[in-house]
This record gives structure tokens, sequence and C-alpha cells, in this order.
């Protein structure tokens, strides 16, 4: 909501909007992107999170294949499988890998689900940020007095 007032725009507050968008987020991954407007981040939220659960699935099937032949080769069974391929060792090795990537797996996709809830809270809030002219920050080079070299750097103008 916009209040015009002598040429001067001023745009209201509604603290309740970042919590909002993170509550939507939260409910379902993109929705607070989408109440946002900003629409485009909506696939790079899904490919994030699908990525993750790729991952954790892939995981999570190759540690039961392997704990099944170990267990098969436990009980005299040497049908398995690897038929051979691998020893008793490489087995357990390979479970307790497959098994560790599994959970990492799964906390990097909470992570990213986290991740999202937190960006549709702060660009709800950047979205209510006052931008104008007044402000600005530019780059700004500028010849050294000294040895006449260039310098960069910024400058923060405010104009009244």
């Amino acid at each position: 909501m916009q209040i015009k007032t002598d040429s001067l725009i001023v745009q209201q507050i509604d603290p309740l909007v970042p919590t909002r968008a993170a509550f939507y987020s939260a409910i379902l991954p993109g929705l607070g992107q989408a109440y946002n407007k900003k629409y485009w981040k909506i696939p790079i939220v899904y490919a994030a999170l699908g990525t993750g659960v790729y991952f954790y699935s892939d995981n999570n099937k190759k540690y039961h294949q392997f704990r099944d032949a170990y267990k098969r080769r436990l009980a005299g069974f040497n049908d398995d499988e690897f038929q051979g391929q691998y020893s008793d060792a490489t087995l357990v090795n390979a479970q307790r890998t497959f098994q560790r990537n599994r959970d990492l797996s799964l906390l990097i996709t909470i992570g990213l689900y986290v991740l999202n809830i937190v960006e549709a809270n702060v660009n709800a809030h950047l979205l209510q940020f006052n931008v104008n002219d007044k402000l600005t920050v530019r780059p700004d080079i500028y010849p050294n007095d000294i040895n006449y070299k260039q310098n960069v750097g910024l400058t923060m103008n405010y104009n009244f």
C-alpha cells in the first residue's frame, strides 16, 4: 500500500509479511517465493530439494543392498548378488560408507529446506526496504596524487 503526499511516496510497512512468507515456505517449499513474487526462484528450490532427496534415496538403496548381501553371507548363503566379488570386510565398509552418505544427504536436504524458509523471510524483509535515488553507493576510480596510480573504492552519497 502506498500513500502519496506532495511528490513523496511513502510505503506502509506490514511487519507480518516476512512471517507469512516464511510460514508459506515451511508449509510448501517455494510458496513463500511465490508470495514474494520471485517466481524464478521456485525451480531452484525444487531442484535443490529434489537433488538431496535423490542422493538420500540412492545411498539408502545401496546401503540396504550391501547390508542384505552381508546378512546372507553370515547366514551361510553364497548366492548374493555380488557372488563373491567382495570380501566380508569390503561389504561392511561399503555399508558404513553408504550409511554415512545417506545420513549426510538427509542433513543437507534438511538444511536446504531451512534455507528455503530463511530466504523467503529475508526476501520479504528486503522487499519492504526503502530504496530511492537519494542514497547511492557506486564504485569510484580516481588517481592517487602521490604516485599517480588508479585507486578503486566505493563512494556513498546522500542527497538532501
